[in-house]
């Protein structure tokens, strides 16, 4: 198979169970799923998928040396995301840890065809479901990892933070050490993470981003309450999920839905607020190889660390909106 991304161009994937995975009926339904969630639904960010960011993480993982297990777990890492993606996070108040799918994974997964694909091939779905046993695909934060790196260089480029000369430039930096991906320049290091911080600002935590998820958990869960979706609908795709909202004549439903859009503005109003929201910040701190060593960028450059702890603090804590539909 040869596998075209867009941020890493042309890929052989010669591995029968790498292909049969990619074209199971469990990995074919994140192709109708957004990164983005909503704002990518109603056009405000690019339609990067669940599948395009699922199989990147498997090439980051496979180009930095993984084994095919590893490069299955990191496959299936975002299996389970419901339609809307991290939305389903403020629809059950998880705003903060955005661990949802995490959490449902082993339930989920255990429902699909991809058991039964792997078995054929000697492998046991279950081991694939912890990904902490996968040094390469996940780290605590903010440690860099291939899940990580992938969604932000994928979303980077379509934000206009990146281009794809910084991504040829950034890949061959990344190198394994203690089992774990790090970069061995100081300046890809920085560029990483300052990018990555403009990315939250611009997207991930982004003010008016954050509002849209809220309007669009609180609509999912009057649907949820009157009987309109049911829950087995959150893992539909975007498209057919916001369809079956759409065709409910209920008037509540449909006042939410409407402020579900590119012109609802949204403002800062602690004395009149339609709602307070917190969210989930991001920020990254890449180990850099000196001298054979690993010391974190914010230890190396303590202007980083700085920088960073400011823009935390600027963030932090839950935020007061008025919806100006």
């Amino acid at each position: 198979m040869l596998y075209v991304d867009d941020v890493y161009g042309e890929v052989e994937i010669t591995e029968p169970v790498l292909q049969e995975v990619m074209q199971s009926a469990a990995m074919q339904r994140l192709q109708g799923v957004l990164q983005h969630g909503i704002s990518g639904l109603i056009g405000i960010t690019d339609k990067v998928t669940r599948y395009e960011h699922s199989v990147g993480v498997m090439i980051l993982v496979r180009r930095l040396g993984g084994s095919v297990t590893e490069q299955l777990a990191a496959l299936l890492h975002d299996v389970s995301h419901t339609a809307f993606s991290h939305v389903i996070d403020y629809v059950f108040n998880g705003h903060d840890s955005q661990s949802y799918h995490d959490e449902v994974k082993e339930w989920y997964l255990a429902q699909t065809d991809v058991p039964e694909i792997l078995s054929r091939y000697g492998y046991d779905w279950r081991e694939l479901v912890d990904e902490t046993r996968f040094p390469l695909l996940e780290q605590p934060s903010p440690r860099l990892c291939a899940d990580r790196l992938d969604y932000f260089l994928r979303d980077s480029l379509g934000l206009g933070l990146a281009t794809k000369e910084d991504v040829r430039w950034v890949l061959p930096h990344l190198v394994v050490a203690n089992g774990r991906i790090v970069t061995d320049d100081l300046e890809v290091a920085r560029w990483l993470a300052y990018t990555y911080m403009q990315a939250d600002d611009a997207s991930w935590a982004n003010f008016r981003e954050v509002g849209l998820y809220e309007l669009t958990a609180q609509a999912l869960r009057l649907a949820l309450d009157r009987k309109i979706i049911a829950e087995s609908d959150l893992w539909l795709t975007d498209e057919l999920l916001w369809a079956k909202l759409q065709a409910s004549p209920e008037p509540t439903l449909q006042a939410l839905l409407v402020q579900v859009s590119p012109h609802t503005r949204f403002e800062w109003d602690e004395r009149a607020p339609t709602f307070w929201v917190s969210t989930k910040l991001r920020v990254i701190d890449p180990d850099v190889v000196v001298n054979g060593r690993l010391y974190p960028l914010s230890e190396l450059d303590e202007e980083y660390g700085r920088f960073q702890q400011a823009y935390l603090a600027r963030k932090k804590g839950k935020w007061p909106m008025r919806v100006i539909p």
